[in-house]
């Protein structure tokens, strides 16, 4: 992995050799793109064999759509979802789609290059948005999102957009709701900006009464050394306030075993009141994530999975797990204490601690960070989109008491997936398993059978797996994800001289060094 001590040159053979990946692969998935539509378009089979099986999952959404407008209950909506260029905003615009409604996407579009998501057969129209800057803040892109509610009369916002975002959206949330009849599945200012900061997300959870690892908010060395000098046991982690690439993989446990280290790794750190960070006890153990969609504070869908720094892979935990069931009582214990007008989409990372007793294995709990926005963990809710579309829509109808009008939901039931597909990334998976394995191996520094390995879990993966950006149906946003907008983003790199170390093909991010 690269970073920002690189050479040049290192960076630009980076960029220029996954330009190059793009091409060779381009014949291949060309020829995928045209055998989709070909079989989407394939007259209805009487059969049931591998062919027919493909030909009908090539017309899975627009069948869904169909047979929900059949419905006489159906009341069509419009829905504009911002954040289609992300996984989890494409499969939201989908699940909209299939369910019935007219959907509308929304997105920035980084240098210029047109996001994947704005060819999705799923949206009846694309905007695309002014990005908050430092000189303009977010005047235009609040502007922006109030044109497209007022002009395409929408019913309904759902907020897919990324951290770099977060705050605003509250903002976009509070105007929308003051000037218009359109509802947002978004918090307010307030909310978002206390659950996105790491050190008052765990303030807050500690005043609902909830328990929290503990947590120090340091704008000093000096600080960070009085806590440290304080304990004799706990080992600590420190996590950047704001959005810092570089230092996001850090995880460092602090103290270091001498005195000197300690120091030493402190003095590589920017501290101060301008860039303050965070200093949380490290509580060994796995780590999980949740997505949720609280309405009024009920939450009205749920999914948990294991998690990493960088999740690329996601698989989620049997609803009925001990796991699962006990991070769903969190989010709706936190939800609900935090009272009707917590509306929004409600991400959880927590840390399960192992202890042994007398009476046998103890597990605790802990949150340790909270994303106050939609979490690619969505896609688990696949074959789902008729209950996650009414699910929404509750925010649409606070009179109706719970009860569904375009479905057949009642009450409080959440929905939660049951033995989803497992998903995975192509385009990730091939480098990270096996094209940079291959060139370890190629230069001694990795041994075959780790090699063979990383190849075989390539092929369960496509062989067994789903995509998460592709469907046989819509097959053009996975296309240009890999031969347009990536491409784009690397060619805008290299004229920019721009450095980075990871990208997250899910929510095409780019992380800096």
């Amino acid at each position: 992995m690269l970073t920002g001590s690189s050479p040049p040159s290192a960076h630009f053979a980076q960029n220029a050799s996954l330009i190059l990946l793009s091409l060779f692969f381009l014949p291949l998935d060309t020829a995928i793109l045209f055998l989709s539509y070909a079989v989407s378009l394939r007259p209805s089979p009487f059969g049931y064999g591998p062919l027919e099986r493909i030909a009908a999952a090539g017309r899975s959404g627009p069948t869904m759509r169909r047979q929900a407008r059949r419905s006489p209950h159906f009341q069509q909506r419009t829905i504009v979802v911002t954040g289609v260029g992300m996984t989890k905003g494409l499969k939201l615009a989908r699940v909209f789609y299939e369910a019935g409604h007219r959907v509308i996407g929304a997105d920035f579009e980084p240098n210029g290059v047109p996001v994947s998501g704005r060819f999705s057969v799923a949206l009846a129209k694309f905007y695309s948005l002014s990005k908050p800057n430092a000189k303009d803040g977010a005047t235009h892109y609040i502007k922006d999102i109030l044109t497209v509610v007022i002009r395409e009369k929408v019913d309904l916002w759902v907020s897919c957009s990324g951290v770099a975002s977060a705050v605003e959206d509250g903002m976009v949330k509070e105007i929308l709701e003051k000037r218009t009849q359109c509802k947002a599945i978004q918090f307010d200012v307030t909310t978002t900006a206390t659950l996105h900061e790491k050190h008052s997300f765990i303030e807050k959870t500690t005043s609902l009464g909830l328990p929290a690892p503990e947590t120090h908010s340091v704008t000093s060395r000096h600080a960070v050394h009085k806590v440290l000098h304080n304990t004799e046991v706990k080992q600590y982690i420190m996590k950047s306030v704001g959005v810092d690439d570089a230092a996001r993989g850090d995880m460092t446990l602090l103290p270091r075993p001498t005195v000197s280290e300690t120091y030493q790794h402190m003095a590589a750190i920017k501290i101060s009141k301008d860039s303050p960070w965070v200093l949380q006890q490290y509580i060994k153990g796995e780590e999980y994530c949740t997505h949720a969609l609280v309405v009024g504070g009920e939450v009205k869908a749920f999914v948990a999975c294991p998690s990493l720094e960088l999740l690329m892979h996601y698989e989620a935990l049997p609803p009925k797990s001990a796991l699962s069931m006990a991070m769903l009582e969190f989010t709706q214990e936190f939800a609900r204490r935090c009272g009707i007008d917590f509306t929004g989409h409600l991400s959880f990372d927590f840390l399960v601690e192992e202890k042994a007793t007398p009476k046998g294995v103890e597990r605790s709990l802990y949150p340790i960070e909270c994303n106050p926005r939609a979490h690619t963990a969505v896609v688990l809710f696949q074959g789902l989109s008729s209950d996650m579309s009414n699910a929404y829509l509750e925010a649409t109808r606070p009179e109706t008491n719970g009860i569904m009008v375009n479905g057949d939901l009642k009450g409080n039931q959440i929905v939660i997936p049951h033995q989803p597909a497992k998903y995975y990334w192509i385009g990730h998976d091939l480098v990270s398993l096996v094209l940079q394995p291959l060139l370890h191996l190629l230069t001694l520094s990795l041994s075959l059978e780790e090699f063979v390995k990383g190849c075989a879990m390539f092929l369960q993966h496509l062989l067994l797996w789903k995509d998460g950006t592709y469907e046989v149906w819509d097959p053009l946003p996975w296309w240009w994800l890999y031969h347009v907008y990536w491409p784009g983003q690397f060619v805008a790199c290299i004229l920019q001289g721009r450095k980075w170390s990871r990208i997250n093909v899910s929510t095409t991010k780019m992380f800096g060094c």
